[in-house]
């Protein structure tokens, strides 16, 4: 794909404030709907309660937005039946190029990616479901069965033939992956060591008097990450509870909602407004 790789940074506490499944399912879909619309390439976790264990509701977080990023027709194969996806019926498609409507052998195109998953190694090498009537075969190679993976469409005859491809030279957004960092917020970002850190915040300059210095990390930068607080606890009081300051932690402390007139922006509002500003300012 393109030079930069574009990371948000999510709190696990973005579901504690709506106690019902249903409701944090709907949450988790206008997440991954609008970092998929924004071509992000890593949705990253991370803990923001060191009082309490929140391992369930990352692994609901992850479980919902790994499930949204799998094409459909993986998804049964991919997943079993587990609580945590009992709503997943309201969660929106996603229509990326990697969730492709084709279900026919015949409407395959040479050349075209399919994520697909390994069913069986044969003398003729693996077989994978891409989503048409007919397994594919990756010719003269064996695979742990149950994989998924990317492939390329070599050749379309009695016998699909496809092989391994490498995400990175697809040049279409090819979804996103899901990293549940089980540390807070600043120890992840200093683990992490990303080229640019853009935190938001109420409390940050305003995007439009830092937009030229950022513009300028922005272009040498490789790896980008926005951070986002949680309904109920922003990233400057996330980063106090390490006994950092937010300043410390990110390159920009921004807001990108100025004179907001709502008391609190929910995550996925402010994803949303974010990402549509650093998108249209820096075309990324």
């Amino acid at each position: 794909m393109h030079g930069k790789k574009l990371s948000i940074a999510i709190p696990a506490s973005v579901v504690s404030d709506v106690p019902h499944l249903r409701e944090k399912t709907s949450r988790m879909g206008l997440i991954g709907r609008a970092a998929a619309i924004f071509r992000v390439e890593e949705i990253m976790i991370c803990l923001d309660n060191p009082k309490m264990s929140q391992r369930a509701d990352m692994d609901l977080i992850a479980t919902l937005l790994t499930y949204m990023e799998t094409p459909q027709y993986l998804r049964k194969r991919l997943f079993t039946l587990k609580p945590e996806l009992q709503y997943a019926g309201i969660l929106p498609p996603l229509r990326t190029a990697h969730h492709p409507l084709n279900r026919k052998v015949e409407n395959l195109k040479e050349g075209e990616y399919r994520e697909g998953i390994t069913l069986s190694n044969t003398k003729e090498g693996v077989l994978v479901d891409i989503g048409v009537e007919k397994p594919a075969l990756i010719v003269n190679r064996q695979e742990p069965i149950g994989k998924r993976i990317t492939l390329r469409i070599m050749r379309v005859d009695k016998q699909t033939e496809v092989e391994l491809a490498d995400r990175s030279e697809i040049p279409e957004y090819w979804g996103y992956t899901v990293a549940v960092e089980r540390c807070l917020f600043g120890k992840m970002v200093e683990s992490r060591n990303f080229d640019l850190t853009i935190a938001t915040s109420k409390y940050g300059v305003p995007f439009t008097d830092v937009a030229e210095q950022i513009d300028q990390d922005w272009k040498a930068a490789s790896t980008i990450l926005v951070a986002f607080g949680a309904p109920t606890k922003g990233l400057n009081e996330m980063a106090k509870q390490e006994g950092l300051k937010l300043e410390d932690i990110a390159d920009f402390v921004v807001n990108t909602i100025p004179k907001q007139g709502t008391e609190t922006v929910r995550t996925e509002e402010a994803l949303i407004a974010s990402l549509a500003i650093l998108n249209a300012y820096f075309r990324f």
